[in-house]
């Protein structure tokens, strides 16, 4: 199998549970949720997306042939450190492309796997670290993992239709964009009241850095 990649980068996590781990992002192209396309995005399914999945054009992206040229890439990527090497599986939406294959190459070259996926794709066995980021009311085939990471407020999936998943971790993440201090106010109060949930920011905006 291929694998269409937009782009491959070394970076800080800036947001979640592991917010300042070294990792190596894997952003592959294409959704299921939104094409991507300011023109569709009024209709699409997630219409606060702010990821650019669009195309193969980004740093290290292209349409990789098999799992073992993807990997190659990945681990040059990380660079020379033998130890705590972690990948994180992103998108758009990646189980529309990670397989058992591209797992299995990637615990051979030593890397912990992290996913990142909207949660309407069951996923593969081997994934080390599962986060879900529910979209408005499209429903979960993802119910249990380490994470679950609700990005709010919105009005579609609020925070207690989740609560009683089998998640490890409960994270809540201000929508950004204009209302994002009104947002984050709200977020900051809902975890007060409700403390299952961890106020989760995305540090790498603040920082500067992907």
């Amino acid at each position: 199998m291929g694998y269409a990649v937009k782009e491959i980068f070394l970076t800080l996590q800036g947001e979640g549970a592991h917010v300042g781990r070294a990792a190596v992002f894997c952003r592959f192209a294409g959704c299921n949720l939104w094409s991507g396309r300011e023109a569709d995005r009024a209709d699409a399914q997630c219409s606060f997306c702010d990821t650019d999945f669009v195309g193969t054009d980004g740093t290290e992206g292209g349409r990789y042939d098999d799992a073992s040229s993807l990997v190659a890439t990945i681990e040059r990527t990380w660079g020379a450190a033998r130890v705590d090497r972690y990948v994180v599986l992103t998108g758009g939406e990646p189980l529309l492309q990670v397989d058992a294959t591209l797992i299995a190459e990637l615990h051979g070259r030593g890397f912990e796997i992290g996913l990142e996926t909207n949660g309407t794709i069951a996923p593969p066995a081997g994934i080390d670290w599962i986060c879900v980021s529910p979209k408005g009311a499209v429903p979960l085939k993802a119910l249990e993992g380490d994470e679950l990471k609700l990005v709010f407020p919105q009005p579609d999936a609020p925070p207690d239709a989740f609560a009683a998943l089998a998640f490890t971790r409960f994270s809540l993440q201000p929508m950004d964009g204009p209302a994002l201090a009104e947002n984050t106010a709200k977020a900051v109060a809902y975890c007060l009241a409700h403390p299952q949930w961890r106020l989760s920011l995305q540090t790498h905006k603040f920082l500067g850095i992907r």
